[in-house]
């Protein structure tokens, strides 16, 4: 009999986590994603009460989360409910909407600041083609960094979340540890 161990996005058996002098880099397995997409003659829902953000925006409340990823659709974030069937919970809040599960096929990193706003500005200086400076707390995107896509989500003035594709999991941490670790030096 085989014996099936769980592992997170980066093959190990609890997240990963390195810190950078103010910045802490961290995997965070525990949040679970579903896509939710307006059908045609819909009603936007207000999916546990949250009402859904606009384009370039992110709202967070009531235990979860969204972002806006196009004209009528949003990815919902639930942290700590990355086991649970959370597709089901959010199509009985959607009715009239398509939902699709999508927890395994992302992997979330968030980046935190003990430093304020500065350090995660100067990060983000680095590794996306964005104004750091213009990209405030609630501001969402799909950008590339390094040669992938990603989801880049400013949570607050001092944490920042980037969302990958799995696949690329590892890519994406090496892109964020080696950018973090040039900038270790001047982020003191």
């Amino acid at each position: 009999m085989t014996d099936l161990t769980p592992i997170t996005a980066l093959g190990g058996s609890a997240p990963a986590a390195h810190q950078f002098g103010p910045l802490r880099i961290s995997e965070n397995p525990d949040v679970a994603l579903v896509s939710l997409a307006l059908r045609r003659g819909a009603t936007q829902p207000a999916p546990m009460g949250l009402e859904l953000p606009g384009p370039g925006q992110w709202v967070a409340g009531n235990g979860v989360a969204a972002f806006w990823t196009g004209p009528g659709q949003w990815m919902i974030e639930a942290e700590g409910r990355a086991t649970e069937d959370f597709a089901a919970a959010l199509a009985v809040e959607a009715s009239g909407c398509s939902i699709t599960e999508q927890t395994d096929a992302w992997t979330v990193f968030e980046i935190v600041s003990g430093n304020g706003g500065a350090p995660i500005r100067a990060l983000m200086e680095k590794l996306v083609n964005l104004d750091a400076g213009a990209f405030g707390p609630g501001s969402a995107t799909r950008t590339g960094l390094h040669h992938m896509s990603a989801y880049v989500i400013r949570r607050a003035d001092d944490r920042l979340a980037i969302i990958g594709m799995r696949s690329m999991a590892v890519a994406l941490w090496h892109a964020l540890d080696e950018t973090a670790e040039r900038l270790k030096g001047e982020l003191q």
